[in-house]
């Protein structure tokens, strides 16, 4: 198969707040603005675009983003969490509170976004099991 993500959208209350925690998680520079979205571009070409959700904050369903990191990334990410002084879980459902994973042989860590969205840091595939 050929086919490759180009861009996914992600529903926010306010989309550049959104899309300036994941920048500033990830210490790259300020989001973009491509027509109704902010941008945030990854190294693989695909881009997160935010888009102010036009219904309730409420009623925005939580997605799980999850990206792939180096060790040198994933250390710089957590002290910023820790620095924000943000909660982070080593499980997805809000496990192992204020602890990073050790999973599939790398780390692994979980914060929520303003809008509840999952964001997940591994420094490592998941190792699928045969």
């Amino acid at each position: 198969m050929t086919a490759q993500l180009d861009h996914t959208i992600v529903h926010s209350s306010d989309r550049f707040a959104s899309a300036r925690f994941l920048t500033g998680l990830l210490g790259e520079p300020e989001p973009g603005a491509y027509g109704p979205f902010a941008t945030v571009p990854l190294g693989n070409g695909v881009t997160i675009d935010y888009a102010d959700s036009i219904v309730d904050r409420d009623r925005i369903v939580m997605q799980h983003l999850a990206f792939l990191v180096s060790e040198d990334e994933f250390d710089g990410i957590f002290s910023r969490i820790v620095e924000r002084g943000l909660p982070y879980w080593g499980g997805p459902e809000h496990q192992e509170p204020q602890q990073i994973n050790h999973r599939h042989h790398g780390r692994g860590v979980y914060v929520d976004d303003p809008d509840g969205h999952s964001i997940e840091f591994i420094t490592h595939p998941y190792v699928k099991e045969e």
